[in-house]
């Protein structure tokens, strides 16, 4: 697997929306270090989540089951947010899993205090939002890609914007983002070379 860099706290949360000084220590203090092995499961499918993590170093992968058959829809790497949106803005149950692909080291934080510091502070309020944006702005792009891109043009995608994300993640978990078979990613992929 390729070797990352481990992001620092204030490098992820100005990747979300810049802060200044005293608004970027609030929402730092309110962020818990942790580091979970390969395998970790941080969301389950139809559960409430209470939490929000920002990856300093690592890949997840988030996912959702169709009859049996596990589907890839996104990955986290380094300065990404894991969020179940559901459970963020409409505090109900989540509808994806999300699963570390490397032994990982993320910052946790507990949305009743987000939520409580979004009260208190405009500034960190407004990051907020911005945080939300670009969530749902990665969804759409996604779901865009998936309805009007063809798998080699959504692969060169790939490649383009996360090049590094082929040698950390294995080629089923690819060809499940891409919506496609291994075969055919494998073909794809010879072609594309």
């Amino acid at each position: 697997m390729g070797i990352s860099v481990l992001m620092d706290i204030q490098a992820i949360i100005n990747n979300i929306s810049a802060l200044e000084p005293s608004s970027m220590m609030r929402l730092a203090a309110i962020m818990h270090p942790v580091q979970l092995k390969k395998g970790s499961m941080l969301f389950h499918a139809g559960k409430l989540e209470h939490h929000l993590y920002l990856i300093a170093q690592g890949v997840a992968r988030v996912y959702y089951y169709d009859d049996a058959v596990d589907v890839t829809l996104a990955f986290g790497t380094e300065g990404e947010v894991l969020i179940s949106l559901n459970s963020y803005i409409q505090h109900r149950p989540g509808y994806e899993n999300v699963e570390l692909l490397e032994d990982s080291q993320l910052y946790r934080l507990t949305m009743k205090e987000l939520h409580q510091l979004y009260a208190e502070d405009i500034h960190i309020a407004n990051w907020g939002r911005k945080l939300a944006e670009k969530e749902l702005i990665k969804t759409e792009e996604r779901l865009m890609s998936r309805q009007f891109k063809t798998a080699a043009e959504r692969y060169r995608e790939l490649l383009h914007h996360q090049p590094k994300l082929l040698h950390r993640v294995q080629l089923g978990h690819i060809a499940s983002y891409l919506g496609i078979s291994q075969v055919t990613l494998s073909r794809i992929r010879a072609q594309v070379k």
